[in-house]
């Protein structure tokens, strides 16, 4: 087994999407179940969330149920990950605290992740100082668990080059301390960035615009069927184009080989369908009907796991409570380290006492 650890999570917000499933939940299971890892952490983002939802807490806290029940219905297994919740380790606020030391607001305020988020919630004038510096926060989250290996989609790079500086910037004030990850990509271009239903460039809660995991299958299919195609694509007969059609990227991120020969046999792959479709004399509707059955197939396994998991909620928190009390175990180590490091140990450092004793002693 490798010293690999991984960590990766979510602001409960809402329920997660086929866009969180692309871009990195698939990536966490399959992960899981290669085992090549020493330790994964995988945590539901509360405090994160608050910082822009602090006048509506009972939002964060009704989803945290629901991330926890779309994370165990997506496959992830408690008995090979560590599932806990951001707010009930303090460790984190400490770290996040002297993390603040190390960055400057210029360069919080280049950040693109930060600029994009900014405008999307209309902070401009009257920003949130928690949700201005949530990358310092974020930092703390990879860092307290000596993370190596962060799976994210591709917003998230700027926030994961944020951590690499403060790192480095740490360890080299104080020592070699601090462990600097590395991010981890999907593997399929597809999946860096899911677009919403709509064509719109983000899958988004707020913007209406999610296949979620728990949708139903008529949610799923109506949610497809209105879906953002060609909009030059009036006729059966007309070229189509791929480039910004929501339903071929969609096909890019899920579609596999055997789905043609399950689904569709007059088609030998996805190359052969965007050849006839490029070329004329294919409805967008048969294409939905296509990525719908795709859909189905992904989607129906989580939804049946995600039913037998609400039948037991007090599980699902049990689960948490364990995955938070072992998390906590390795931030407070972490933390210890840190303290140590910076030379604010003061109760625990006994060469400290006997120095300044000896000191003190003599100039009497």
């Amino acid at each position: 087994m490798s010293e690999k650890i991984i960590l990766t999570g979510d602001r409960p917000t809402g329920r997660l999407h086929i866009g969180h499933f692309a871009g990195s939940l698939r990536r966490r299971v399959e992960l899981q179940n290669a085992s090549d890892y020493k330790q994964m952490f995988v945590f539901i983002a509360d405090a994160q969330a608050l910082t822009d939802n602090m006048e509506n807490p009972e939002k964060v806290r009704q989803n945290v149920i629901e991330v926890a029940l779309d994370y165990l219905a997506c496959g992830l297994d408690p008995e090979k990950v560590t599932l806990f919740i951001q707010s009930q380790i303090p460790e984190l606020c400490e770290l996040t605290f002297y993390y603040l030391d190390l960055v400057t607001v210029s360069r919080l305020q280049r950040n693109p992740t930060v600029k994009t988020e900014i405008a999307m919630r209309g902070f401009e004038q009257s920003m949130p100082v928690g949700f201005f510096t949530y990358p310092v926060s974020q930092a703390a989250d990879i860092t307290a668990f000596r993370a190596t290996t962060v799976p994210v989609g591709e917003d998230q790079k700027p926030m994961i080059e944020q951590t690499c500086e403060i790192v480095r910037r740490f360890n080299h004030i104080y020592g070699e301390t601090l462990v600097e990850p590395a991010i981890m990509l999907p593997d399929n271009a597809a999946c860096l960035r899911l677009p919403g239903t709509d064509g719109k460039a983000k899958m988004s809660k707020s913007l209406g615009n999610c296949i979620y995991l728990s949708d139903t299958a008529d949610e799923v299919w109506q949610k497809i069927r209105s879906m953002y195609t060609d909009p030059t694509h009036l006729r059966v007969d007309d070229p189509g184009h791929l480039e910004g059609n929501t339903v071929f990227t969609y096909l890019d991120a899920f579609s596999k080989a055997e789905d043609f020969a399950a689904y569709w046999p007059e088609y030998e792959n996805l190359d052969a369908l965007k050849a006839h479709y490029t070329r004329g004399g294919l409805g967008d509707m048969k294409v939905k009907k296509f990525l719908n059955e795709i859909m189905q197939e992904t989607l129906s396994p989580i939804r049946e796991r995600r039913k037998a998991w609400q039948k037991d909620i007090p599980a699902v928190y049990d689960i948490l409570r364990r995955g938070t009390q072992q998390a906590r175990a390795v931030a407070a180590k972490t933390l210890d380290d840190v303290r140590h490091a910076m030379k604010i140990n003061y109760f625990d450092d006994v060469e400290l006492i006997a120095e300044q004793s000896k000191r003190f002693s003599e100039a009497d």
